[in-house]
This record gives structure tokens, sequence and C-alpha cells, in this order.
């Protein structure tokens, strides 16, 4: 049996490529975890108007650098979420990472629908107070993924 996920790290990012939300779940990492969101969007470009296009939504295995492994997802609407996983030996099995976006994927879909909340109505957009239960639905995904299920 394969050890479960443990997310570094989840970043939203617009489809003008402007980070919405970059929640980390380690401390003292944050700029390490903007740096892999930043460095993923290119890979995502690359894949969704390379040669081999797909219209799947999972993007798989983004790139490794030294102790993280970057996967991404783009959604119908191009939001890419693209989630930081400790680089171990271990197997990391796409069903789960594929459980896990869907989950997260789910959490923005909820979270923006709502009428009475805009995606960028103060400076910090997704940061801001009103946004405190999307923030809370990621955090309880991740831990989810780090128990081996995803609600």
């Amino acid at each position: 049996m394969a050890p479960p996920l443990r997310p570094n790290a989840v970043a939203f990012i617009s489809p003008q490529n402007h980070p919405i939300l970059i929640r980390t779940f380690e401390k003292g990492d944050e700029l390490k975890y903007h740096y892999v969101a930043h460095t993923s969007l290119d890979v995502i470009e690359e894949r969704i108007n390379g040669p081999t296009k797909s219209n799947d939504c999972y993007l798989g295995l983004l790139y490794a650098m030294d102790d993280i492994a970057a996967y991404g997802y783009i959604t119908p609407l191009k939001m890419k979420i693209v989630l930081a996983l400790p680089l171990t030996d271990s197997i990391v099995r796409d069903a789960e990472v594929i459980m896990t976006f869907k989950a997260l994927h789910l959490a923005y879909y909820h979270a923006s629908s709502n009428p009475f909340i805009r995606l960028h109505d103060t400076p910090t957009g997704v940061g801001s107070a009103k946004w405190k239960r999307f923030r809370q639905k990621i955090d309880e995904i991740s831990r989810a993924a780090s128990g081996g299920s995803v609600p």
C-alpha cells in the first residue's frame, strides 16, 4: 500500500496567469512555493499549446525540483491548479492526485459561484476574510489527502 499524499502547497492561478491563492502547509517555505507555482506556468502552457494537445484536465507531473514534485491541473475555464508534493521514493498514484485535484476544483467552484463574493473584491483577493471558508476547505482537502482519501 502506497503512503498517503502529503501536499506541501497548492496554488490556484487565474486564466491570465495571476496567482489567486498559494496555500502552503509547511511554515517558512512560502517563497519557495511561489517559485514552484510560477515555474509551473511555463510547463502548463507548453503542455496545453504543444503538439500533443489533450482534452484531459489532469496534466500529470509537471516537473521535479530538489525535494518537490509539481503536478498540474487545468479546468475547462483555464483556471490552473498546481499541487506540490514532497519528492520521495514512494509511488504517487495518479488516481489519488486526480481525486485531490477534483476536490480542489470543486472547492474553488463553490467559492467562486457565490454571488456575494467577487474574486478580486479586495487587493488581497482570496486572502480576504470573505474567502475564509474556501481556505478552510483547502485545508480539509489537504488533511483528507494526507489520510488517504478526499471528501
